[in-house]
């Protein structure tokens, strides 16, 4: 059997477990279930959860303004147990992986490739 390449990608079942986590990760959020009143007042949206191919961590991909970042992931982090121990409660895996909380950058990333491509120098090239 061939390897697989890691310039493949995730697997299918890395993407489907990823969704199934953030799906629960949003709704323990939007329902409120930890009792902290600084997580009450940031609006938090979890973009992507990307598991490792053994399924024993994932890197928790978070939006939220620009100026609260930095609070978000301490206070995501500072939960990171109680948030770990409700998906083990709600979701059948075999394991329950370590959480990583890290800004989500694809929509900066996005505008500056939307800037750089509007620049008068790539629109001239791009004639």
């Amino acid at each position: 059997m061939a390897k697989r390449s890691a310039a493949k990608g995730p697997s299918q079942r890395q993407l489907r477990v990823g969704e199934l986590l953030r799906h629960t990760l949003a709704d323990i959020l939007l329902r409120g279930d930890i009792a902290d009143p600084e997580l009450n007042e940031l609006r938090i949206t979890i973009s992507q959860v990307s598991p490792s191919p053994d399924m024993r961590h994932a890197t928790v991909y978070v939006q939220t303004a620009q100026d609260q970042m930095k609070q978000a992931l301490e206070v995501l982090s500072r939960h990171k147990k109680f948030l770990r121990g409700e998906l083990g409660r709600r979701v059948e895996l075999k394991y329950v992986p370590e959480l990583r909380f890290a800004a989500d950058t694809s929509i900066d990333t996005g505008e500056r490739i939307d800037a750089i491509l509007r620049s008068p120098e790539v629109a001239r090239d791009l004639d």
